[in-house]
């Protein structure tokens, strides 16, 4: 037999779809417990397996011919193809999207009493490479995969049946974009777009810039940590590091502290920063300060400025595992910077969203650096993404938000 033909199309449900196969020696065990890629390494790359248009839909085979399920291709990606159903049948409709977007709406309506969440976390919600961040009567989709973009169409449709949502923004930006041979772009599908969006969270109101903010305009997988970092800082005065638009420090404000400091390299989101202060009622006894994060750090500890809680949540230092090894570094250095601004009996929240950086490696260097700061550490508390990013447990990148809270002597 020849590579061509495996491409040939089974009879029956599935006739008319390509067919890819893992080669001989591929595991397809995990695949068959629920592990939702296959790396070009795995899969046999015929000329017809090559010449599938990116996001193509294909009936997935193990080496001895028996389907695994249906997937989605994309050969110009090093995750050559995503599990999308165990029916190698499925159809990949409007009602197959409406389907699992209800299945994940139906989690979040239990979780949180107003409609500001993260509504579809990619694999763990069983849409590879979609993400879908609610702002109340509006969506914002991100179609990190070629298949998604290919099917916006559908997939807007089913979002505004499912949710009632009226507004549904495409934010096609990023790294993960890149990776699958696709182009930058943000678009309003439907409705319309006035200006930033307000969203209550933690006591606070945030404003979200979901069309030229930073992802889908905000970080809704900090909401927790937020909580308890708030609950640290009544009377206190706050040092909140990369903030983004408010971050730690507005939810601490709602929780009672007598100030709070923000820092960080935009000036947009600082200024969206100040209103989401000023719609809270906060606007008094909040502060900005733009500049380069570390540079910002020398210079308040030159300064000899004190806070009881200094929160340092920065962008992924190692977004791969090339960078792992300068990434732990930064964080590192992040903490021995910090460490000195933090008064006596303070706290001190030091926060990853690197996948490569597992827990134990980034709470080493964390420790490290605190300890190379002259401080004593206690770790009363480690946290991670809200409930509403949920992890694949076959897939340990839907799992990559780590914050460590310290006691500092």
């Amino acid at each position: 037999m020849s590579n061509d033909d495996l491409n040939d199309a089974p009879e029956g449900a599935t006739a008319g779809r390509p067919v890819v196969r893992l080669k001989p020696k591929a595991e397809a065990r995990a695949i068959r417990h629920g592990f939702p890629w296959i790396y070009s390494d795995e899969l046999v790359t015929d000329r017809r397996t090559s010449g599938l248009e990116p996001g193509a839909l294909a009936v997935l085979e193990d080496g001895d011919r028996r389907p695994l399920g249906l997937v989605t291709v994309n050969v110009k990606s090093k995750i050559i193809a995503r599990m999308l159903d165990r029916d190698p049948a499925a159809q990949i409709d409007e009602a197959w999207f409406a389907g699992r977007l209800s299945r994940a709406l139906d989690m979040r309506t239990r979780l949180y009493d107003a409609p500001y969440y993260r509504w579809v976390h990619a694999e763990a919600d069983g849409l590879p490479g979609i993400v879908i961040d609610r702002f109340g009567d509006l969506a914002v989709v991100q179609p990190n995969a070629a298949w998604a973009e290919t099917l916006i169409a559908p997939l807007t449709a089913a979002i505004m049946a499912v949710s009632g949502v009226k507004t549904v923004v495409k934010n096609a930006t990023g790294r993960s974009r890149a990776l699958e041979g696709l182009a930058e772009e943000t678009v309003v599908l439907a409705g319309s777009v006035d200006g930033p969006v307000q969203v209550p969270m933690n006591g606070a109101v945030y404003m979200a810039d979901v069309l030229g903010g930073q992802k889908t305009g905000l970080f809704f997988d900090q909401r927790p940590n937020h909580a308890f970092a708030a609950a640290l800082t009544k009377g206190a005065r706050v040092l909140d590091v990369f903030s983004h638009v408010g971050g730690f420090a507005l939810a601490a404000l709602a929780g009672g502290a007598a100030q709070a400091l923000s820092v960080d390299g935009s000036a947009a989101a600082l200024a969206l920063a100040v209103q989401g202060a000023q719609a809270s009622g906060f606007g008094a006894r909040y502060s900005v300060r733009q500049g380069d994060a570390f540079e910002v750090l020398e210079a308040l500890g030159a300064e000899a400025a004190k806070f009881e809680l200094v929160v340092c949540d920065p962008p992924a230092f190692a977004p791969a595992k090339p960078a792992l090894e300068a990434g732990l570094r930064a964080y590192e250095r992040i903490a021995r910077l910090s460490a000195p601004l933090v008064a006596p009996g303070g706290y001190i929240v030091l926060c990853s969203c690197s996948h490569a950086v597992d827990l134990a490696s980034f709470r080493n260097a964390c420790a490290r650096g605190l300890g190379r700061g002259g401080r004593r550490s206690q770790l009363i508390h480690t946290g991670f993404a809200g409930p509403d990013h949920p992890m694949l447990p076959q897939l340990a990148e839907s799992g990559y938000l780590k914050s460590l809270v310290f006691r500092l002597d």
